[in-house]
């Protein structure tokens, strides 16, 4: 199967493009918080529900303002030359570890705000974004972005001579390294369903650690194989090193949530 992007413009009003990757990047942001008001609704049998909606702000605004920033700043030379191109987004450019970051904060100014629990706010959001970020990296597949290595298997990604990286001028065919974390996401998403629903109420975090751990793996061996990553840090991917960092920092606040249960229960 050839996978093969029909173009970034989904359609033009009065000459004006709308992009596949801004169409998929506001479904996916509904799409999230649409999961996350239903699983807080379904798990913890919260009358506040709603108040997911007036929550999701926090977390939209500073988890896109979050991933362009960390975008550009891997993507430092460029932006440095060209300061104004910071501004547009609209042809692509949000990294998910900034996204993630800063709707972390985001979520902890709604939780004070709103009075609400802040860890089983993260764990109801862990299960709306996996399966946003599934969805968000078809984005990636309209714009010819997140491609990995010259393949020519079963499942192959045509690239336009345009969008090749130099020296691959003469490569047709790679991996298709977007499609393989979307499938990955997705995944993750129906475990994340599963302990929250067994575990959420009891175990308030644990959703979040595991959400975090499992992605970041992913993202970490889906990573080896891009070619188009932002930046390199002795040969190694910046989305590796920050992937393997999220996972000891998730590993660690599992190991405290746990102990900190188990003290709770004991006493």
């Amino acid at each position: 199967m050839i996978l093969k992007s029909p173009g970034d413009v989904f359609f033009t009003v009065f000459n004006f493009p709308v992009y596949y990757y801004g169409v998929i990047l506001a479904l996916s942001c509904l799409v999230a918080v649409y999961i996350a008001k239903i699983v807080y609704e379904k798990v913890y049998q919260d009358a506040r529900a709603d108040l997911i909606w007036e929550v999701s702000p926090f977390v939209l605004i500073l988890g896109i303002l979050g991933a362009r920033l960390y975008y550009c700043l891997v993507n430092y030379t460029y932006y440095f030359q060209n300061p104004f191109e910071i501004f547009y987004i609209r042809g692509g450019g949000l990294s998910i570890h900034g996204g993630i970051i800063a709707g972390i904060l985001g979520l902890w100014l709604a939780a004070k705000k709103y009075k609400m629990s802040f860890l089983r706010l993260l764990d109801v959001f862990s299960v709306g974004t996996v399966f946003a970020q599934g969805l968000g990296r078809w984005g990636n597949f309209f714009n010819n972005e997140a491609f990995g290595s010259p393949h020519d298997g079963l499942v192959k990604l045509f690239v336009p001579l345009s969008q090749r990286p130099s020296g691959y001028e003469n490569v047709e065919y790679f991996h298709p390294a977007f499609l393989y974390e979307s499938i990955a996401d997705f995944l993750i998403f129906l475990i994340l369903l599963f302990v929250i629903k067994k575990f959420g109420v009891k175990f308030e975090g644990l959703t979040l650690c595991i959400y975090l751990m499992l992605y970041s793996l992913a993202r970490f061996f889906v990573e080896d194989l891009r070619l188009d990553s932002a930046m390199n840090v002795g040969g190694i991917h910046i989305a590796q090193i920050i992937s393997a960092v999220i996972f000891v920092f998730a590993f660690l606040m599992f190991l405290v949530l746990f102990f900190k249960k188990r003290r709770d229960l004991i006493n």
